[in-house]
């Protein structure tokens, strides 16, 4: 009975051991699976204080108390919080299921404002009206299958002016409406394409500002007669290659501030005279974008924001005397969202590092002080335990200079390093030293350095570079990842036979690229809503934005372009894909459609590859809920450990 007894007990412990290593995490109802394994619940334990941390992005000032709206999430989405003072409660104002950023302050007494919010990703943001005193949110917006945004107040502060897709779903155009009477909703401007926006009204009301944008590389500005419903040519629309962006009035009405890139390599900050359209420069003496600007209410004081190598600076601009200076005492990071109060000279501005998430900070201009209003939580992360990355840079095969940011493994790790290559989207996007956030895990955890480089066609480098990937010239920023390849083996630190490629939305496609083109120099990529036939995206992306994207992939109508995007899709090269591919995808993604997705799983499959694949029915172009995103972080945790560091 004694040794009996003994094997029982024995034979209890081994069972109830088993059982604890075989718990699984269980997958809502909303995930689409396939060739995923069963992911251990170890997994969610171990990454647990990695995925934990929040941010706080700037929506809007009260227009007449120090008080404003921030987001931030507490629970599964970011929502609308109320803020009150410096470091002050956030008290949480908006409760969906779906994720709430922006806020308009109806900006005479501040009693409601306008939010917009879309379902499950589709990016049909519709426009509401939310009453501060009872808190009841109503539709203003035509609630269908459209984009509504955009909005801007008059200076009479009664009417907004907003753009929407409503009319035909691929058109852009610009209407009017007093919120409090939706019925009021009156079209202005009958527009063409998907690239207009509002930039300002004029001083008496009666005209608008109006950009329109036809890529990365081009907009034009429009002054709009609100009476007539007639555009008149603010900017040459015959001139090419250059970008416009901003716009606001001053207050006498004879000007306009903005940024462009006109007769230089980056963008600076200009003021235009309207009746003679001459254009004078104010800092060509920086060599870098000047990104963003937004002025004071009463014209007195602007406030830009300078690209310098991906590190946000900020500078203070006189607008009577046309000088200029750095806003001392601001965190070193990247800059987010910014703007001014209405009836005072402080402006809000969020802020973000490698080491601290977004968090919000409020400049007086008139005694330099600056003041810190939120403190996002980073989980149960230490900050001096985070990870800072250095500046990098190669030469590519045509030696052209390329840069990115290195994140090293952990000092504890010994040996040559594995390495993750996260490739940003756009394409003219740019990696930043933003929050590292969960990724952290993969250095301090697994001990896998990460590298984020900007190839050619990367915004901040100057219209030249960002011009370098267009139409026929697409695979050239492929040939990038294949030099920094070639450093990487260079390396004494990395190991260059343990290269991991990966990448969203533009970035997807550049992992399937770098898949099919250097397969035996990878063990394996994760693609993130990215393209797989440049032809059926743009067949299948939604119309409002498919002329744009035209101008930056080529136009698929024409024979010849048709050909070759055909012949660097990665569908069409899936048989060179001979190492593990994840694919991830939202399933109301508006940009690249679910197909792109579906397509190259089940091309890759009948090929016999390994292909994981992982579908959020309630998403769109990325996953924005904290169930979904989690889940798509142990998903890929998992995928690294078994095919990057071959743990079984």
């Amino acid at each position: 009975m004694k040794y009996g007894a003994l094997f029982l007990s024995a034979l209890f412990c081994f069972f109830t051991s088993h059982a604890q290593e075989v718990k699984t995490i269980v997958p809502g109802s909303n995930l689409i699976i396939d060739g995923i394994p069963n992911i251990p619940q170890t997994v969610a334990t171990n990454v647990k204080k990695y995925s934990e941390s929040r941010s706080a992005s700037f929506s809007g000032w009260h227009p007449v108390k120090n008080e404003m709206i921030i987001s931030t999430r507490f629970s599964n989405t970011s929502q609308l919080h109320y803020v009150k003072m410096p470091m002050g409660d956030r008290k949480q104002i908006t409760f969906f299921e779906e994720p709430v950023s922006s806020a308009f302050f109806e900006p005479i007494t501040g009693k409601y404002f306008i939010y917009s919010k879309d379902i499950g990703g589709n990016e049909f943001a519709q426009l509401f009206r939310y009453d501060i005193v009872d808190g009841a949110s109503t539709l203003i917006s035509d609630g269908g299958r459209s984009q509504n945004g955009g909005v801007n107040w008059n200076n009479k502060k009664d009417l907004i002016a907003y753009t929407s897709t409503k009319r035909n779903g691929g058109d852009r155009d610009i209407y009017q409406m007093n919120p409090l009477d939706p019925k009021s909703d009156k079209l202005l401007f009958e527009l063409k394409g998907g690239g207009w926006s509002i930039s300002d009204w004029s001083n008496d009301d009666k005209k608008l500002l109006i950009r329109e944008g036809i890529s990365a590389n081009e907009s034009h500005l429009w002054i709009g007669d609100i009476s007539t419903g007639k555009l008149e040519e603010l900017t040459d629309r015959k001139e090419v290659g250059v970008v416009y962006n901003g716009g606001e009035f001053t207050n006498d009405g004879k000007g306009i501030w903005l940024i462009t890139d006109k007769d230089n390599e980056f963008m600076r900050l200009a003021y235009m005279d309207v009746n003679s359209k001459k254009i004078t420069y104010y800092t060509s003496d920086i060599k870098w974008d000047v990104e963003g600007a937004t002025i004071s209410e009463d014209g007195k004081h602007l406030v830009f924001a300078v690209n310098e190598a991906g590190v946000s600076v900020m500078y203070h601009f006189l607008t009577d005397t046309r000088t200029y200076k750095k806003i001392a005492n601001i965190p070193v990071g990247v800059v987010g969202g910014y703007g001014f109060h209405q009836t005072t000279n402080k402006f809000a501005v969020a802020v973000s590092s490698a080491k601290t998430a977004s968090d919000i900070y409020v400049v007086d201009l008139t005694s330099g002080k600056v003041d810190r209003w939120t403190e996002s939580e980073i989980g149960g992360l230490v900050e001096s335990e985070l990870n800072s990355p250095s500046l990098i840079k190669w030469i590519s095969f045509d030696k052209k200079e390329i840069s990115g940011f290195y994140y090293k493994a952990a000092a504890k790790f010994e040996g040559k390093r594995p390495v993750i290559i996260n490739i940003h989207g756009g394409p003219e996007g740019q990696s930043r030293p933003g929050f590292f956030g969960s990724s952290n895990y993969y250095t301090n955890e697994l001990g896998v350095a990460i590298i984020y480089p900007n190839v050619r066609g990367s915004s901040g480098y100057g219209k030249t570079f960002l011009k370098l990937d267009n139409g026929m010239k697409r695979e050239e920023s492929v040939q990038d990842i294949g030099a920094l390849i070639e450093w990487i083996a260079k390396q004494p630190e990395l190991d260059a036979s343990r290269i991991m490629v990966m990448g969203g939305s533009y970035g997807g496609y550049m992992s399937l690229a770098v898949s099919t083109n250097y397969a035996d120099k990878i063990k394996c990529a994760i693609d993130v809503v990215g393209i797989s036939n440049f032809n059926t995206f743009l067949k299948n992306t939604e119309t409002y934005r498919r002329d744009l994207r035209r101008v930056e992939y080529g136009d698929e109508r024409v024979p010849e372009m048709a050909a070759f995007l055909e012949k660097i899709s990665p569908l069409n090269n899936a048989d060179k894909i001979k190492k593990p591919l994840f694919i991830i995808q939202g399933g109301n993604d508006p940009r690249v459609p679910r197909t792109e997705a579906t397509q190259m799983k089940e091309k890759v499959k009948s090929n016999g590859g390994v292909v994981w694949y992982l579908e959020a029915s309630d998403e769109g172009h990325g996953f924005k809920k904290k169930n979904n995103t989690d889940f798509q972080l142990y998903c890929m945790i998992t995928f690294v450990k078994q095919y990057l560091l071959e743990e079984n």
